[in-house]
């Protein structure tokens, strides 16, 4: 068995601010970084030979304090933001004043907090040097070289090693530590903040109203949905072409092109085009239903409104992979490709919806046929868990947990809720209303944050305006299209007053900007990114300040009781049939009741 003796190491450093590490029969060297500093300091121009003694250093606790100062810090900022949204909601409810809702407060004192972080810190430089650009050679069979907060020189069985390790110095800004605290993992939002708001969204649906318009609601989601990503992909893709020679005929032939201000990528293909078309086609009118909720309008206007957006989101979400998984030739599409995305798209889809609704009637006939009910808490407890576990699982899974999530809070609703106790149902409700309106609130103000924060924004204005453009027009083109073929099969049509509502209430939200900073590698994906935060900003705050006065101009009802449609002129309840005119949804009714 042979043995190592650990060795000493000579750094040559020069006057570019390389050095050259020789260690001989090195077993396992650790230098601190910042060990390095006085090194970088002394230089000369022809180099110089430095002896540094045998230690191993370890920055591990340096790295361990810096990370829990961000940690709370960002933790603290979050609670403010949160408790001054609370605040001023308890205010605005007291007064009734309804021109802005909650989720625009949040994205309003996000913003205030990001100025505040930006411009009122000064950036105050610090000594910290962070090496890169490692070339080594070696005599041995093994070397491993981990260059972080530690430089690790390892080898095994040979002589030694020569390594030349070009050192970039960084210095880094005291603001810039502060804002490092408000960066959070985009996973963060996937894996606890969206899946809560999702299930609540399904849990909490109003189920007759739901069903009464599923066909519209399923033909909005998914051909509305794809019209709306095919438009916005294509116009931005023609504004992208359109910039460099104005000439769109000749311009969709070229490749290898750069726009100035764009990204190259976004020329060289239609790809991340329709790829920013599908996570932008994502709605998520939450301002506009609450003030729906609050002014009980039109049941079947605000059925619309919400299933649309909550079955809008599921397939946003899916086609968003398949567009991104999408396998095009040099020239951006194929037959082979083409078919492979849709396949990938009904295949995720039908096998997300499956697991969410299975996991869902296990959850009931769990609850049904144990004593659970006996133990409140421990049957919210495994409601909770068994919920979750569907979005995991279908992650998992490689299916979209949030579409799993979603029909398992449906079906939770329609069957598992029936058979729990009155108190458990009571705490469902609760817990999960309330961890939907934290996280909600949470999401709008960090995109607020996020104008500041964010290090890597792509400006390109004339692409941010025209997006308005492609956006709206594919917003009109799937709603008024889609309801003016929907009419000819509904007994009861859907009017223009709705239809222009519908127009109205497509805002971007929670969804687009989820999809949009997961992320953000590349300049293109960096400027959808800028794109989409500005889109959400503002629908959010212009649109949801208008919903009062857009029901005023289009003289929508309001004040409306959920059970108005159900009573005939003399005030008896009409017996309702959801089944009605749906032949699929009648087979499913007689299964359902056995």
């Amino acid at each position: 068995m042979s043995s190592h003796s650990e060795a000493q190491c000579y750094p040559l450093l020069h006057s570019n601010g390389s050095w050259d590490g020789v260690c001989n029969n090195a077993r396992a060297t650790n230098y601190l970084v910042s060990d390095y500093q006085d090194l970088l300091n002394n230089t000369g121009d022809g180099g110089a030979v430095f002896y540094l003694p045998n230690i191993e250093l370890d920055a591990s606790d340096q790295r361990t304090e810096h990370v829990h100062f961000q940690n709370s810090a960002g933790l603290l900022l979050v609670l403010i933001l949160l408790s001054l949204t609370i605040l001023t909601i308890w205010v605005f409810k007291v007064k009734r004043f309804r021109v802005m809702h909650e989720t625009g407060l949040s994205i309003l004192y996000g913003i205030i907090i990001g100025v505040v972080i930006h411009y009122g810190f000064p950036s105050t430089p610090q000594d910290e040097f962070y090496l890169a650009e490692k070339e080594c050679e070696s005599s041995g069979t093994v070397r491993t070289f981990e260059i972080g907060d530690t430089v690790t020189l390892q080898t095994q069985g040979g002589d030694g090693f020569r390594c030349s390790i070009n050192s970039k110095v960084f210095r880094t800004r005291e603001g810039d530590r502060i804002e490092e605290a408000l960066l959070f993992d985009p996973e963060l939002f996937f894996f606890l903040l969206l899946p809560p708001i999702i299930f609540y969204a399904g849990y909490s649906l109003q189920k007759r109203h739901f069903f009464r318009n599923i066909g519209s609601l399923l033909m909005y989601a998914f051909a509305g949905t794809a019209i709306s990503c095919f438009v916005v992909g294509a116009m931005m893709y023609g504004w992208v072409l359109s910039t460099i020679d104005n000439r769109l005929s000749d311009a969709f032939a070229t490749r290898n092109i750069s726009v100035p201000g764009a990204p190259e990528a976004f020329g060289d293909n239609i790809i991340p085009s329709l790829l920013f078309g599908s996570l932008i086609s994502a709605t998520d009118p939450v301002t506009v239903l609450a003030i729906f909720h609050d002014l009980h309008v039109d049941v079947d206007l605000y059925s619309l409104v919400f299933g649309e957006s909550v079955m809008n989101d599921a397939v946003a979400i899916v086609l968003y992979r398949s567009v991104d998984e999408y396998d095009g030739d040099e020239t951006g599409f194929s037959v082979a490709g083409l078919f492979k995305s849709f396949g990938s798209f009904i295949g995720v889809f039908l096998g997300s919806f499956l697991l969410g609704t299975a996991i869902g009637l296990i959850t009931a006939l769990m609850m049904k046929f144990s004593r659970l009910r006996n133990y409140p808490l421990l049957e919210t407890s495994m409601f909770i868990l068994m919920s979750y576990s569907s979005f995991v699982i279908a992650e998992l899974a490689s299916l979209t947990g949030i579409v799993a999530i979603l029909f398992c809070g449906i079906t939770q609703s329609y069957y598992t809720y029936i058979n729990m106790s009155q108190e458990s149902r009571r705490r469902t409700k609760e817990v999960f209303e309330l961890i939907n309106f934290l996280s909600e609130n949470f999401v709008f103000s960090y995109m607020g944050l996020s104008l500041f924060t964010f290090a890597n924004h792509q400006w390109v204005p004339g692409f941010i305006i025209f997006s308005f453009v492609a956006i709206f027009t594919g917003r009109v083109i799937n709603i008024y299209v889609l309801s003016f073929l929907l009419n000819l099969g509904r007994s009861k049509k859907i009017s223009f007053r709705f239809q222009h509502m519908l127009v109205f209430a497509g805002l971007r939200g929670a969804i687009a900007f989820a999809l949009a900073i997961r992320n953000t590698e590349t300049e293109e994906r960096q400027l959808m990114f800028t794109t989409t935060l500005v889109i959400v900003l503002i629908t959010v705050l212009i649109c949801g300040g208008f919903t009062t006065l857009a029901l005023q101009c289009l003289r929508i009802r309001v004040g409306v009781d959920d059970d108005d449609d159900s009573l005939n002129p003399d005030g008896q309840e009409i017996p309702y049939d959801s089944t009605q005119g749906n032949l699929l949804i009648s087979k499913f009714s007689v299964l359902d009741k056995k």
